[in-house]
């Protein structure tokens, strides 16, 4: 089947046809990864955003994470992305107003600077954090694959980004700061984060997406073998006092899974089924104080709706206790983020 493209009124009527009773309504949540855009017509910000957040379970406050919205038309190329920022902190200045409801959309604000300026992108991350008090972090993304079948980060990274001097050179200033790094990369990458995790133990990274764990193009058909390979530099990562993880983002298409073609979407026992082993290597590695449910959304929305998708995060742990449990769906993020 055709996959209907995320956005449109056929995608909206795909996911309708699963609906599913609320699980633990009352508890909090802070969701730490969602993107806010509008291209190519497809319109994601306060409204949409907010349809989502708002459909049955409790959030309570969100992180926006660059995806490369709304930069500087004009002006040095270093400082465009602090447009971003700038738009961002807009939204979330209207949700602060408290007339779209109780959620702080955009609590945080995650952007991005080329951290390849070296020493020079302190006054990239400085005019960002002039630009909102919510200013978090920077995530330069590093996904590369050599496969055509697999698409690179928007940020068009080379291969072994995260091991070039200037890189390093531009990481160095995050710290002094107290901005932490969104590490966004594929599997096959993670002991690149491994390497830059150990050298620089004082700054904070966040690992997104469980690292991407890809399953198309050449690794489609080889999940176990992939799995295994990802386990082992996951758990060694988790030596990394300095790393958290977000556990989510791992319906995206390039994952492999390939709910989005399916003529239903998946229920959230269909979704823990699919992705349960990711999550419990992930916990058993890090602990619930050092993880945090993400929704990655809209992106992620292209298999799953809101709704089901945190049914399945509390499905996963509903035998934990209730301090894992507010660990991992608000106090980790909050903490991460420095929310109030």
């Amino acid at each position: 089947m055709e996959k209907h493209q995320p956005g449109t009124d056929a995608h909206a009527a795909w996911l309708a046809q699963v609906r599913e009773p609320i699980i633990d309504p009352e508890r909090r949540i802070c969701d730490p990864h969602h993107h806010l855009w509008d291209r190519n017509g497809y319109r994601y910000l306060l409204h949409e955003l907010l349809a989502d957040v708002q459909s049955g379970h409790r959030v309570v406050s969100t992180v926006h994470i660059e995806c490369a919205s709304m930069y500087r038309a004009t002006g040095p190329v270093a400082l465009r992305p602090v447009g971003e920022t700038e738009f961002v902190n807009g939204i979330a200045a209207m949700s602060a107003s408290g007339g779209y409801g109780d959620v702080q959309v955009a609590a945080g604000i995650v952007g991005f600077a080329d951290l390849c300026l070296g020493s020079a992108v302190g006054g990239v991350l400085d005019a960002h954090c002039a630009a909102s008090p919510r200013f978090r972090g920077i995530r330069h993304a590093a996904s590369f694959d050599e496969s055509d079948a697999v698409r690179n980060a928007h940020t068009n990274p080379p291969k072994g980004l995260y091991y070039l001097e200037a890189f390093r050179a531009g990481f160095k200033e995050l710290a002094p700061r107290n901005l932490s790094f969104e590490a966004w990369q594929y599997h096959h990458q993670l002991r690149d984060v491994i390497d830059l995790a150990r050298a620089f133990p004082d700054t904070r990274i966040i690992l997104n997406h469980f690292s991407g764990p890809l399953g198309i193009g050449p690794y489609a058909g080889r999940r176990e073998e992939i799995f295994q390979r990802w386990r082992r530099d996951l758990a060694e990562l988790a030596r990394c006092e300095n790393v958290v993880a977000k556990l989510g983002g791992l319906v995206m298409p390039v994952n492999g899974f390939g709910f989005h073609y399916q003529a239903t979407p998946p229920s959230s026992d269909a979704l823990l089924e699919a992705t349960g082993p990711y999550y419990q290597e992930a916990l058993a590695c890090f602990g619930a104080a050092r993880c945090m449910f993400e929704s990655n959304f809209p992106v992620d929305k292209a298999s799953v709706s809101y709704p089901v998708l945190w049914n399945a995060f509390k499905k996963l742990v509903v035998d934990g206790s209730e301090a894992e449990k507010d660990a991992l769906f608000h106090d980790t993020a909050a903490a991460c983020y420095r929310l109030s």
